[in-house]
């Protein structure tokens, strides 16, 4: 099984206050969102990622009072696993009572900002998952955090996959367009002022020519490209900063009429 793990030296985490309650099988895994904002930056900052789970970790062990971070693993938009409390240990975030039959694990998505995970946090959580079935003998299921427990956890889109099947992208995923795949983000953001110019810039203006918008496909993101992409944002729920980073660019290649 390939996993990109973060170990706990990796991410800073902090020692735990006590000793963890052992847990060596569970029925399986619930899946939960950080319930806050998490900035949509977070999908071209592995940084901003490592940052969040250090913060959600002071708030659990300061905040809540508990012996280390809730989660099991953590699922970041990079396709990274951060080791949380790990296999073969309780977590806390299922609620009280809840804990012994599930692993929790989180994808780092949130109620506002980035709040529609992308392939790569999909193919995380399913790794986190695979690792605890592995290494902790977690079971076949697969739940939302609000199953069993009174919560809108883990949000509406993630737990929307959760209820079809936890399927992996690629593999059947009705969001993915057909073929199965997204195409790779080019790795740099597309601007105006000034003009942003190269064949990636090209793709995307043909596709966002494909799902409905009048654009001219030059290669040149100026301002009707700019105008293109703010109200592509706005249609589907990001911020309409007119920049296309990576979310922009994957929900533009996601997206069907």
């Amino acid at each position: 099984m390939a996993i990109s793990l973060v170990t706990r030296s990796q991410w800073g985490a902090r020692a735990p206050k006590g000793s963890y309650s052992p847990l060596t099988s569970t029925k399986g895994v619930k899946v939960h969102y950080t319930g806050g904002r998490v900035p949509p930056e977070i999908v071209d900052n592995h940084n901003l990622c490592v940052a969040q789970v250090r913060s959600i970790q002071n708030f659990h062990m300061d905040g809540n009072g508990w012996v280390d971070i809730g989660y099991s693993m953590i699922a970041c938009p990079h396709k990274r696993v951060f080791v949380g409390r790990g296999p073969d240990r309780l977590p806390a975030a299922n609620g009280s009572g809840l804990n012994s039959d599930h692993y929790a694990v989180l994808g780092l998505v949130g109620n506002a900002g980035f709040v529609k995970p992308n392939n790569d946090l999909l193919h995380g959580i399913l790794d986190a998952i695979d690792y605890l079935r592995q290494e902790g003998g977690a079971g076949t299921e697969i739940k939302g955090h609000r199953d069993g427990f009174s919560t809108d956890c883990p949000g509406a889109a993630l737990y929307a996959w959760v209820q079809r099947g936890a399927p992996r992208p690629g593999g059947g995923d009705p969001g993915n367009p057909p073929g199965g795949q997204i195409p790779a983000w080019p790795g740099r953001l597309f601007t105006f002022p000034p003009v942003t110019v190269g064949d990636d810039v090209k793709r995307w203006q043909q596709q966002m020519k494909k799902i409905g918008f009048e654009l001219e496909a030059d290669g040149a993101y100026g301002q009707r490209s700019r105008d293109v992409c703010k109200t592509f944002q706005r249609r589907v729920d990001l911020p309409d900063d007119g920049i296309v980073g990576r979310l922009t660019w994957e929900e533009s290649f996601r997206y069907t009429l």
